[in-house]
């Protein structure tokens, strides 16, 4: 083999790197273990200028970022070398297009192949696939749309094509025959084509056959509102008391005594309490009514203030005069009509309501 020709008979590039370093060295030379900072920055300068020549800042900076990028390049490509996953052959059915299966490797960006793959290398192969597969099951499975599922779709596939049509309201017969039949899918194509004028749209009030039959089935099941309170009536069972004016005055003054004697149980609970000096739950009123000495305790009033005070307490007792209510007045020629006897009870609840406020509000003042 025959020597190989020098390139020129100009110095390597070593003896170039070799000579600069040495410049370098003669220049800087006692200023490299300086700390100050001007001769840091002169180091940096000389070392710049016969590194890079006169070249400007610009060119110094991209020709590093030159050196970073490559660097890391080669740091990315060693580290994906380290970590990279073991990945298995593909195995084809018998009688599987390799074409239509997406090669693993230009999946993880590392297939070498190219277009001799044959594996395909197209990223939507798989979403293709998965549209046939929906629109071989559809055919079965339109069945087993709701009215809302039905809706949405012909939404999706004529919404935008309904809005360009001139407006009529006819609805095209075969669009309806494939809905009603169960042909209708996403991949369902209107015989007329895409110059089909009428509608693809279900009509207002349109239910589908199976959902009618379950509409007909719910109302022979279901009961009329006469029959669920009869039904209830008679679960109560025989012996029940009906409900009239007597027994509701009845029950009215029956309630009305347990609350009386709740509350009186109650009051002699916390007197009881207040006693022996537990004071939770009582209010500064009833302390004044278990005990009125403490009214003696505060300041004592004499001359005018008293009297008008006093004069004060007259006017609101003659203010609040009580009166006293016969509620069997109010029961006197009452008809059987339930409209009347449910008004009468609203007009005895407020006037029970106002007779308590008085009697509140004398007792008070």
């Amino acid at each position: 083999m025959p020597p190989k020709k020098k390139g020129g008979d100009g110095p390597s590039k070593k003896a170039i790197e070799k000579e600069k370093k040495k410049i370098i060295e003669d220049k800087t030379f006692g200023l490299k273990n300086k700390k100050g900072a001007k001769q840091q920055k002169f180091v940096q300068q000389v070392q710049k200028q016969v590194t890079y020549g006169n070249k400007s800042f610009r060119d110094i900076e991209k020709i590093q970022q030159e050196k970073d990028t490559k660097k890391k390049k080669s740091e990315d490509d060693e580290i994906s070398q380290l970590f990279k996953p073991v990945v298995e052959l593909q195995k084809l059915s018998k009688g599987a297009d390799p074409k239509s299966v997406l090669c693993i490797f230009f999946k993880q960006g590392t297939c070498t192949k190219g277009d001799k793959c044959k594996f395909s290398h197209d990223l939507n192969i798989e979403r293709k696939t998965e549209k046939r597969n929906l629109y071989e099951n559809e055919i079965n499975e339109m069945d087993e749309w709701n009215q809302e599922e039905l809706e949405d779709v012909i939404t999706k596939k004529h919404g935008e094509k309904n809005k360009g049509l001139p407006p009529t309201t006819i609805i095209c017969k075969y669009f309806l025959d494939a809905v009603e039949v169960g042909k209708y899918g996403w991949f369902w194509n209107c015989p007329n084509g895409d110059n089909c004028h009428y509608k693809h749209a279900l009509p207002p009030g349109f239910v589908l056959k199976k959902d009618k039959k379950k509409m007909e089935e719910q109302k022979e099941d279901a009961i009329t509102l006469d029959e669920l309170i009869e039904t209830e009536r008679r679960a109560l069972g025989m012996n029940q008391t009906k409900v009239t004016l007597e027994t509701f005055l009845a029950w009215k003054k029956r309630k009305r005594a347990e609350k009386i004697a709740a509350g009186e149980l109650e009051k002699k609970k916390k007197q009881s309490n207040f006693a022996h000096g537990r004071l939770i739950g009582i209010s500064g009123r009833e302390m004044f009514e278990f005990n009125p000495d403490f009214v003696d305790e505060g300041e004592e009033i004499d001359g005018d203030v008293a009297d008008s005070r006093l004069r004060e307490e007259d006017e609101n007792e003659e203010e609040f005069e009580v009166h006293d209510i016969d509620i069997n007045a109010f029961a006197v020629d009452i008809a059987d009509d339930i409209g009347e006897f449910f008004l009468l009870t609203f007009f005895l609840y407020w006037c029970l309501v106002f007779y308590a406020y008085n009697v509140c509000s004398s007792s008070f003042f």
